[in-house]
Order: C-alpha cells, then structure tokens, then sequence
C-alpha cells in the first residue's frame, strides 16, 4: 500500500487536505480539528505513508457521522507528575490527545532528562512516527507506541493475541534528516496478506519476533492506557474509542553533548549511503531518508495519488454530499 502507485496523479497538498478537512467537517468535527487532522493526514501522504495519509479520512467520517467516536473531543490532561502525563481523549480520534502529549513532554523531558505520556479514551493515533518526529524536532528522542481492544477466543491463532499495532522511534540528527523507524508490528503477518504462509513456513524467527514486538504494544500502548484484554469490561461512551498510546522522550543532551551526538548520527547516516543495498534495490538508506526527501519533492511537485487512493477519497465524498476538486 506504501508503494508508489503505477499510474497517478500529482494532487497539491492542498486540494487533499480541502478534501480531508471537508468530510471532517461534514461528519460533525469543527475547523479547527479538521484543518489540524487534514495536516497531519497529508504529511503522512507527503512522506509516502498512503496507508496513513488522506484516505483514513473516508473511514473516521463514517465512524463520526454514525456515532462510534466523538466528532469534537475535548482532550485534558487528568493526571501528571513533573515526569509522567495522562491524557484523555474524549471518545475522539487519537491525533488530538497524542499529539498534544508529545508536544507536553518536550518541557518535561528537558528538565528531568526522561518523560512519557499515557493517552486513553481515543481511537486510531494513526502512523505513531507523527508523534515520535514532534520529539525529534526538539531534539528529543522519542518512542512511541498503541494498543487496542482485543477479541481474543481459543479457536484463534496465538497470532491474533499480537493485535495490529504501530512502534516508532525517532533520533534527531545534526544536518542529516532524523532517524524515524515507523512501521506495524505485525505486517505482513494480517490474515489477508498474501505471502503469509511463506514467511510463516520459511522465516519462523522473523515471525516470533514480530509477534512478540506486537505483544509488547498491546501491553504498553494499550492496557497500560486502561483497554481491557476482555472487550465485556470495557467502559466507554464511545465504541470507537477502544485504543490508547504510550510515548516516550529522552534527552540525549543529559548524557552527553547533544553535538557531538547529532555528529554522530550524520556521519552514520552518510556511511550507510555509502555502502551497498540490499540486492533489488537501488540505495542503502538509513530510515527516515526517504521519507524527507519525499516530503520536500511532493510538497512542490504535487502527492502521487493513485487510481485506488482516488476512489475511496471519492465514495467517501459521495457519501458526504461533495465532490473533489481535483
């Protein structure tokens, strides 16, 4: 889904986020949320992450216009301590309590070197490097991760029990662009995913290890944030506000010289371009390198949105009483 499509259209950033913010705004989520989540939305696009980007939209509209999540959610902070902060979404989307605990976490980790934030009462964060890249714009490292309810049974498989989640780490770099490792645990591994079988049968390392990585989501983005394993305990006014999120922040400034630090992470990130990828592909890069460089190219060259992302923008709209403009 993160492939750049065959065929396309160069959309501006801004004609998607019109879109985004309009079936936003028809689903019940006033301007100043709509416009906040349609930016968002699109820079996930102008990185490359289509499966994040605009055309969530099409499914939260639905869920807001039929009442799963709170279209205007007032997030607060419930608890916190001069490292910790808790934060509660209001039955809304995850964008907006996660989003705000990271931006908090920048003062607090700055002062005691180390700060996270648990987030509760919320749906989908979407793509956790959102959240992990505010740090590191601060020259914080950051980790971010999610968790779901679960509807576990014995008749599933063991791989059900590893849930769907997100994990992002973030370092900062000097001139280079911030390391960002943002990826699902689980991918490749979905019921639909058409080379399961074969990575099950062929690298059974490779699958304990996401398995196990999607183990440690559920446990510290989701019942660390009050989701319950068992669906019959959950109380919520929102049936859609089945997820939470833990987000963490290190100041690497308190171990040691942030410059030499920043340095450090330049000159590895040079190197590893300068060394042989992997066969098929064309370029050895560190992550995170790819997408900067998408996100300054498609800013002023248009978001390469395919026939597919075209069409679920499209019955959306239909559904809502509007038409694209592009």
């Amino acid at each position: 889904m993160n492939q750049l499509p065959a065929q396309y259209a160069a959309v501006p950033p801004e004609q998607l986020k019109r879109a985004v913010a309009a079936l936003a705004e028809r689903s019940g989520m006033p301007e100043a949320k709509n416009r906040f989540l349609a930016d968002l939305l699109v820079q996930n696009d102008l990185r490359g992450v289509f499966s994040h980007g605009s055309r969530q939209i099409a499914a939260y509209a639905r869920i807001m216009r039929d009442g799963l999540i709170n279209p205007n959610p007032e997030v607060k902070v419930i608890d916190e301590t001069p490292a910790t902060l808790l934060v509660d979404g209001d039955g809304g989307l995850g964008y907006f309590p996660a989003y705000r605990a990271a931006e908090l976490l920048v003062e607090k980790c700055r002062a005691c070197g180390i700060a996270a934030a648990v987030t509760r009462n919320h749906g989908h964060i979407g793509a956790a490097g959102i959240y992990s890249r505010v740090l590191a714009e601060h020259d914080l490292i950051g980790y971010v991760t999610s968790g779901h309810q679960l509807d576990l049974s014995a008749e599933q498989s063991i791989m059900q029990a590893a849930g769907g989640s997100p994990m992002s780490f973030a370092v900062p770099a000097g001139d280079a662009p911030a390391m960002v490792l943002d990826f699902g645990a689980m991918h490749d591994l979905y019921d639909d995913s058409p080379h399961r079988a074969d990575v099950i049968r062929q690298t059974p390392g490779l699958v304990f290890r996401s398995m196990g990585l999607g183990f440690m989501c559920q446990a510290l983005g989701g019942f660390l944030a009050g989701v319950p394993v068992e669906r019959e305990r959950a109380a919520r006014s929102y049936e859609g506000a089945n997820q939470g999120s833990l987000i963490i922040a290190l100041d690497a400034a308190k171990f040691g010289s942030l410059d030499a630090f920043k340095h450090e992470m330049d000159r590895y990130m040079q190197l590893a371009a300068e060394m042989r990828p992997l066969p098929g592909f064309d370029r050895a890069v560190l992550p995170g390198v790819l997408e900067a460089e998408r996100e300054r190219a498609w800013g002023t060259d248009g978001i390469p949105v395919g026939e597919e992302h075209r069409s679920v923008l499209e019955q959306a709209a239909r559904e809502f009483g509007l038409e694209l403009d592009f």
